[in-house]
């Protein structure tokens, strides 16, 4: 047996007396009042009340009213405090390209530049205040820009014979613009500097300061130049317009950028806005009402009725409905909750009327699990920008190496006049190296990707769990709650001579209680529907992998496989050929040993989960390997096997047997996944190449994997699958791109292609292939949110 053992959470709602009322206060018995705990209406219930500081307080529930008691003042002095608005207070801001920075305010990243934004999105976030800024700037000095542009194509006709009273209308245009409009781009570029880490902004403030200012220069001072570097054609060569342009170029790359980007967080808020704001409580006496969700505590009975949305995770007490769970699995159908049936918050209750018990509130729902789960893999690094990341921390020193070359270059052996040609290469070369694609093209496909398994029912941890998954070649299954349903029913008891079969049940289930496994909890159910009396074991121990012991009643006990008897020393053969009997219909079998003496065996089925057959065999079509790996017998194991066409079995393995299986596939070549639910999978989970665990599975299971299949189902591990491979081919698309497009951009830009073409590459055609590049990169990452794998 994979005995489990997990700890369980409890709310107890303390009682013992209430203090009495105070002399003073009479009170209306039908008169509402708030419990200051919770900030619950209820009514003056006197078992229910505190007297305090001359005052009664009533509560809706012992519980709360305990926590009055313990410290009063704090729950009276934060009742009198006005709550705080709704703000981004306290939250942190991140760098997509560098999530290493983590800030308390927006800004922009002091190692790259980029605006900084929230590391968790709340569904009232404001719009990117960065955003509003460079739009703003955007839309104010546009109009200048145009202006100044159209005095540089046709200021001739306008000033025929006053070439310095155009280059000075144009310095007054183009001023508000360089100096207001681009300040934020000149102040990132000295912060680069400063830093010791050039960037975008570097090269982008480096070729403005160089426009703008050698056009400064020869407005006022033209005499300081060679004709051959100040002049075409007998005018004064000026670059107002250069200047200008490239800055409302840039902002506007940056508007439609920054928008971009604001909807790879998209998934997140979705996910976010399904929790529903309110829950229906039903109190002791009955009554219910609705209560803000924050005040849910565990334990608490809540109805859903039709049409509502789940409030909390929890399990059915009454009643029985269709709940579309879509929203968060990607299951496409409803599905049917019975008493006892696990329910999940934010999902839908589509028909019948449920009363359901809270079992985790807040930040410990599954819902809350998800969305922590996706913020981290969104800013997690993929290892495939590891090249982009070598290539980025050289690429601005060689880019301005190159513009200088490109300037003296053309300066020295080009044609008249040379030095201009060179000048206005060069900012060409600044402008259009932008290596803000290059970072962008990693992590803006892993921000997508993620949040579109989230949908699917599909969690990966991070970044190198979405590459490394389209490798995978080989997959190691576990048995009980993987490929079975994990809710085993009690099949068959054999009780040994000497003991009787009512003993032999009583005592499994007495020291079963200790376990969170499947297969205990089938045994127990048992006994507790013959109206047995179990007794409080003694003493416990989980053997992973293998059983449990513990002493009940004064005898030592011991519950599990074969392997467990041979610890103990028990002869266990004497029923082999009724356990072998149970095994070959699938039922997994237990021996239970009293005292080192074979007391008898028990045995559970566990059904073959419906979808297991359709996965495992679209697995084996896209070319995996499928292996068992079960703490189960080894004739279960292969019974359940030949079902499912798995050859390769293996039966009674320990949680280091399942590791020492993984190791053993690696060092074969072998790119290994594991799937999982229990504690005893967790070793292995974690040494696998991907760890893929079932979200109804274990937490240690769960926080050991690399991805969690929220439903369950392993016809995700697929989905997941062709996932992966699509954006493994987005990356390399994105880096593919960036890579090109400097590739061909800094020679056309440096004027290379002049002699063939003619034609040279304007400061301000770089402009918006810079900004381009970068939007192009995200647009391309966003397809994936509109993947249907």
């Amino acid at each position: 047996m994979d005995s489990q053992s997990r700890g369980v959470q409890h709310h107890h709602h303390d009682g013992g007396s209430a203090q009495a009322p105070s002399a003073n206060s009479a009170v209306a018995a039908d008169k509402p009042f708030t419990d200051p705990v919770c900030g619950m209406n209820v009514s003056a219930a006197p078992d229910r009340s505190v007297a305090h500081a001359g005052q009664d307080y009533y509560f809706c529930s012992a519980g709360c009213m305990a926590k009055f008691r313990s410290n009063p003042q704090f729950y009276l002095n934060r009742a009198e405090t006005p709550a705080p608005a709704v703000s981004a207070e306290g939250a942190i801001y991140t760098c997509p390209m560098h999530p290493e920075i983590q800030k308390t305010a927006p800004g922009s990243c002091p190692l790259c530049g980029m605006a900084l934004e929230p590391l968790m999105p709340a569904l009232d976030d404001e719009e990117n205040p960065e955003l509003v800024d460079f739009r703003h700037r955007f839309w104010w000095t546009l109009p200048l820009s145009v202006a100044v542009f159209g005095l540089a194509m046709f200021g001739h006709l306008l000033f025929p014979e006053g070439i310095r009273h155009q280059n000075i209308v144009e310095l007054v245009l183009s001023t508000p613009v360089v100096c207001w409009a681009g300040w934020p781009f000149f102040v990132r570029c000295v912060q680069s500097v400063r830093n010791g880490s050039p960037n975008m902004w570097t090269l982008i403030g480096a070729g403005v300061v160089a426009a703008y200012g050698y056009s400064l220069v020869a407005t006022f001072a033209p005499g300081w130049f060679p004709l051959t570097f100040a002049t075409h054609g007998g005018r004064v060569g000026v670059y107002y317009e250069a200047a200008a342009v490239i800055v409302s170029l840039t902002l506007l790359g940056q508007i439609l950028e920054l928008r971009a980007r604001s909807q790879t967080s998209a998934a997140i808020k979705s996910l976010l806005g399904l929790a529903p704001r309110t829950a229906r409580r039903i109190r002791a006496d009955g009554a219910e009402e609705d209560v803000p969700l924050t005040h849910v505590h565990v334990g608490d009975a809540l109805r859903v009725r039709p049409g509502e949305k789940v409030p909390v995770d929890g399990k059915v007490a009454e009643g029985e409905s269709a709940v579309d769970e879509s929203m968060l699995t990607g299951e496409p159908m409803p599905v049917t909750k019975r008493p006892g049936d696990k329910v999940i918050g934010a999902t839908l209750n589509t028909s019948g009327s449920l009363v359901i018990h809270a079992e985790k509130i807040g930040s410990a729902t599954m819902l809350s699990h998800i969305v922590q789960l996706v913020a981290q893999a969104q800013r997690s690094r993929a290892p495939m920008q590891r090249i982009a990341d070598v290539v980025a921390g050289y690429f601005v020193v060689i880019v301005i190496a190159i513009a200088l070359l490109t300037l003296l270059g053309w300066g020295f052996f080009g044609p008249a006049p040379s030095w201009v040609f060179g000048f206005v290469n060069a900012v060409a070369v600044l402008i259009i190296a932008c290596p803000c694609a290059l970072g962008l093209a990693t992590p803006m496909s892993i921000m997508a990707a993620t949040g579109r398994a989230a949908t699917q029912g599909m969690l990966f941890r991070d970044a190198a769990a979405i590459e490394a998954l389209h490798k995978v070649d080989t997959l190691i299954v576990d048995k009980t709650g993987t490929l079975t349903e994990g809710k085993p029913a009690f099949e068959h008891l054999v009780a040994a001579p000497g003991f009787g079969e009512d003993e032999v049940l009583r005592l499994a289930a007495s020291i079963d209680q200790g376990s969170e496994h499947p297969l205990a909890h089938a045994i127990v159910a048992e006994a507790r529907r013959r109206g047995m009396a179990l007794e409080k074991p003694e003493s416990f121990e989980s053997s992973s992998g293998i059983g449990v012991r513990g002493v009940v009643s004064g005898r030592r006990l011991a519950l599990g496989n074969t392997a467990l008897m041979d610890a103990e020393q028990v002869d266990w053969h004497g029923l082999t050929s009724q356990a072998e009997a149970l095994r070959s219909e699938g039922a997994s079998v237990m021996y239970l040993a009293c005292d080192a003496r074979l007391a008898g065996l028990l045995a559970v089925s566990d059904p073959i989960k419906a979808s297991t057959a359709e996965a495992l065999e679209g697995l084996r079509a896209a070319g995996l390997t499928v292996i068992m790996a079960t703490g189960d017998g080894l004739t279960t194991a292969q019974s359940v096997a030949r079902k499912l066409g798995i050859t390769e079995v293996h039966g009674e393995v320990t949680p280091q047997d399942k590791l020492l299986l993984v190791e053993r596939l690696q060092k074969e070549g072998k790119v290994v996944a594991m799937a999982g639910d229990g504690i005893n999978d967790a070793p292995a989970l974690a040494r696998a190449d991907v760890g893929i665990a079932m979200g109804s599975g274990t937490d240690v299971a769960i926080n050991s994997a690399h991805l969690t299949l929220v439903k369950g189902d392993l016809r995700a591990i697929a989905r997941a699958r062709v996932l992966s491979f699509d954006t493994v081919r987005n990356m390399r698309q994105n880096l593919g791109f960036a890579f090109i497009y400097n590739a061909l951009g800094i020679p056309l830009a440096a004027g290379l292609l002049y002699p063939l073409t003619g034609y040279l590459l304007s400061p301000m055609i770089a402009a918006v292939a810079m900004s381009l590049s970068s939007v192009s990169v995200i647009t391309n990452a966003l397809r994936l949110r509109r993947a249907s794998p």
